[in-house]
């Protein structure tokens, strides 16, 4: 129990130091899962996972890499975590991590943090990821694909993040981590050569229910095991959501076929032509006496009882000191926080100042230069500007000119003569006017004589007609 509870140092300086934690979203132009390609056998990672919304994060702390997680940001759900066995955990202190990255790709936050020390730093958090607000009052538990209990230290602490955790029910979860945990310890491990080379992927299958209309709760959970040494072998389990006793051994192939079309989780399938027949039914064999219930490895079940005794009875005394050193330990590191805090507003702030001045001054020193510049450039720029005025100038006389000149010499000629010697003309007609005028007088008075004397002979004629004709001719001989 002692060594249990000595682990909590570790949890709790996550707090302090929360920059040991460290969840990176892998680029698109790195291979596999970069660093963290040793979770795989022969370093290739799973194959046919290729949505846009895949994001692969390497899970990292205290800057060495811990486990792999592919994460749908559809479904906001790891679809698997890919890790190794090192030891039984001796603690379950839960300390949850988000990734900023997932949510907000452009900022500089590369590592995991704690949800409530995000704050605003973080756009659209929660938009592709879950969060612990999503699980709260929903009846769902945070389900570790990767289970903490088959990890220790910095391994167990890399574990608690919400980019490996999936919705179920407090059975299911509990129901999970005990099945996998005793397949793990007592039928993998004890039947692979080389327990480094003991690659385990937990996954789940997505379905259309939704926590709280956004997170997906899985349909089922998988586990497969490829053990990638002499006289390997490789097993896949399945486990229902509906039903939590329910542990299901097959071939990874029938795995691969429950997946997504042209999934292949292992290489050159885990060498499934060259595995032993052997070592794959003892997996068999006691993978189905887990299922059944039976202790897998011992034989005298009283003496399991009586050290189960020991230790309850142990903890049970020990109990109120380690609850002592909790508190003092609460105690010591929130005043570490609070010195840390402290100073770093202190620093933050002087930091501030100084660079509010020097960005001041350097946008001083900037407009100075600007208008000095203008003004050098503007003084040329008015010089030219008058010259070509002044040219401009000279060139529209000389236009003006040119155009009168021109004008002038277009007038005819003969006009201009004409009109020279209209005065000569017009004072030598006069004689001519005058006679064409007497001329036409003398005319006029002569036509006038003619007319007159043309009816007085006509009268003349009428009378001397008339008298003819009715005075007798003799009275005319009398």
């Amino acid at each position: 129990e002692w060594t249990m509870k000595t682990s909590i140092v570790f949890l709790l300086c996550i707090s302090v130091f929360p920059g040991f934690s460290h969840g990176r979203v892998v680029r698109e132009d790195e291979t596999g899962f970069a660093e963290c390609n040793v979770f795989f056998p022969g370093q290739v990672p799973p194959e046919g996972f290729t949505e846009p919304f895949h994001v692969k994060i390497c899970q990292q702390y205290n800057k060495e890499p811990r486990f792999a997680t592919l994460y749908s940001t559809k479904d906001k759900i790891p679809l698997y975590s890919a890790f190794k066995f090192t030891k039984p955990a001796q603690s379950e202190e839960e300390n949850w991590l988000v990734e900023p990255q997932i949510d907000d790709p452009e900022n500089d936050l590369y590592e995991m943090v704690h949800e409530a020390d995000i704050g605003g730093t973080v756009a659209n958090l929660g938009t592709n990821q879950a969060l612990t607000s999503d699980y709260v009052g929903s009846g769902y538990e945070r389900g570790l694909l990767n289970p903490s209990l088959l990890n220790e230290e910095d391994f167990q602490v890399a574990t608690y993040t919400l980019t490996n955790a999936v919705p179920l029910s407090p059975a299911l979860s509990k129901s999970w981590h005990r099945d996998i945990g005793n397949v793990v310890e007592q039928a993998l491990i004890p039947h692979c050569s080389k327990t480094d080379h003991l690659y385990l992927l937990a996954g789940a299958i997505p379905s259309s229910v939704r926590v709280k209309g956004k997170v997906s709760v899985p349909e089922s959970l998988w586990l497969a095991a490829c053990c990638d040494a002499p006289e390997g072998w490789s097993l896949g389990l399945v486990k229902k959501i509906n039903d939590e006793n329910s542990l299901a051994d097959l071939t990874v192939r029938d795995l691969e076929k429950q997946l997504l079309p042209g999934v292949h989780l292992f290489k050159g399938k885990c060498g499934e032509d060259k595995q032993s027949q052997e070592k794959t039914e003892a997996v068999l064999q006691a993978v189905s006496q887990i299922r059944s219930g039976e202790q897998v490895g011992t034989s005298d079940n009283q003496e399991t009882k009586d050290s189960g005794w020991v230790r309850r009875v142990a903890g049970i005394i020990a109990t109120p000191f380690i609850k002592l050193l909790e508190l003092l330990i609460y105690i010591f590191v929130e005043l570490v926080k609070f010195v840390f805090y402290f100073l770093w507003l202190v620093v933050k702030k002087v930091v501030g100042t100084v660079l509010d001045g020097v960005y001041s001054l350097w946008n001083g020193m900037v407009s100075y230069l600007k208008a000095v510049t203008m003004v050098l450039i503007s003084i040329p720029y008015d010089v030219g500007r008058v010259i070509i005025n002044i040219f401009l100038g000279f060139l529209q006389i000389v236009r003006d000119v040119v155009s009168l000149t021109y004008r002038i010499l277009s007038i005819p000629m003969g006009f201009v003569l004409h009109l020279a010697a209209f005065p000569y003309h017009s004072i030598c007609a006069i004689p001519s006017v005058l006679k064409d005028m007497a001329t036409g007088i003398g005319g006029t008075f002569s036509l006038v004589i003619d007319a007159t004397a043309a009816v007085l002979h006509s009268f003349y004629y009428l009378a001397s007609h008339i008298i003819k004709r009715f005075v007798p001719k003799g009275s005319s001989d009398d």
